[in-house]
């Protein structure tokens, strides 16, 4: 009885490991100060493994079917793409001095990509990966460049400026630039693209667009050198991390006023949300280590050490 019952349970086990690896979403983190990917199970928020990447990551995407990864190695001047299947490289491509994020429209058919030192925007076709426009930028060294929602638009700032550029992706050209305040840095939209959110380093603010006329509806003190955005799937919230101060904001996007304010660890950065809305991710570099936010207590619950100088999450 025994050897037919062991292989049963041994079945059984495999079988839920295997339900188990699923179900956990994974969060990627780029060590540009390691050259590294850390790899954290978000069920258990322990990092399960480390990938050497190039030579200093920093912009990091997901497809949306998470099939692929994408990062940007500034030093390299290269787009690294990335097999999660396999947990390996499967090509490269050349993009332009010090290229900063990197972003992916909601289908899935379009990258972006901040070259910084060229003061350009490339368009990168996802299933080619070759590069469909380059878009010249108005602002100085642009480092987000985000799709709306619905793909139409991407909102673009630039460290060594005071306003945001605003392209339209199928003309591929700048239609409008916003004042928005010294050095803007992280842009998040609503779900449903009816506004976005601009960090202001220098100013310490968070710039509300209303998205229809492209201009600054109001703006919101935040904590010292705001910079990264992210949005809560269900629009109510909207985080945002403040180097200066370890800290990261919650601002209620009902009342546009800022709700919790969560200390997370030195430098935070830029950050990530799991599809539930549960969990914030966020890169703090000079903690080397990855802040874990419960966005109903908005409390800090863990603290995952990860590579040299954590740039950057991304979630799926």
């Amino acid at each position: 009885m025994q050897s037919s019952f062991l292989p049963a349970i041994v079945l059984l086990v495999c079988c839920a490991t295997v339900v188990g690896a699923e179900a956990a979403p994974f969060a990627y983190v780029s060590n540009e100060g390691s050259a590294s990917i850390s790899i954290i199970d978000t069920a258990t928020d322990k990092v399960v493994s480390t990938m050497k990447i190039g030579q200093k990551p920093r912009g990091i995407a997901i497809s949306p079917d998470g099939k692929r990864l994408y990062i940007s190695d500034q030093t390299a001047n290269a787009l690294r793409v990335i097999d999660t299947g396999k947990n390996a490289e499967i090509t490269q491509v050349t993009l332009g001095e010090s290229p900063e994020a990197i972003y992916v429209s909601a289908d899935g058919k379009w990258l972006s990509a901040a070259i910084e030192e060229d003061n350009q925007v490339l368009i990168v076709d996802a299933s080619t990966l070759t590069i469909a426009r380059r878009v010249k930028m108005k602002g100085k060294n642009p480092e987000h460049a985000v799709f709306s929602p619905d793909g139409k638009w991407l909102y673009v700032s630039a460290e060594e400026a005071d306003s945001v550029d605003i392209v339209d992706v199928g003309r591929g050209e700048v239609i409008k630039s916003v004042t928005v305040g010294d050095r803007p840095r992280g842009i998040g939209f609503l779900p449903d693209g009816s506004r976005a959110y601009v960090a202001a380093e220098n100013a310490d603010t968070v710039n509300v667009f209303d998205t229809k006329t492209h201009e600054v509806i109001t703006r919101i003190k935040a904590g010292k050198r705001s910079n990264g955005v992210t949005v809560h799937p269900d629009g109510k919230r909207v985080y945002v991390s403040s180097g200066g101060d370890g800290t990261v904001q919650v601002i209620d996007t009902g009342s546009n006023t800022i709700v919790a304010t969560i200390p997370v660890g030195k430098r935070p950065w830029n950050m990530a949300i799991t599809a539930d809305g549960k969990k914030l991710y966020v890169a703090c570099g000079r903690s080397d280590a990855v802040a874990v936010v419960d966005t109903e207590s908005n409390k800090k619950i863990a603290e995952v050490p990860v590579g040299s100088l954590p740039w950057g999450v991304a979630i799926h």
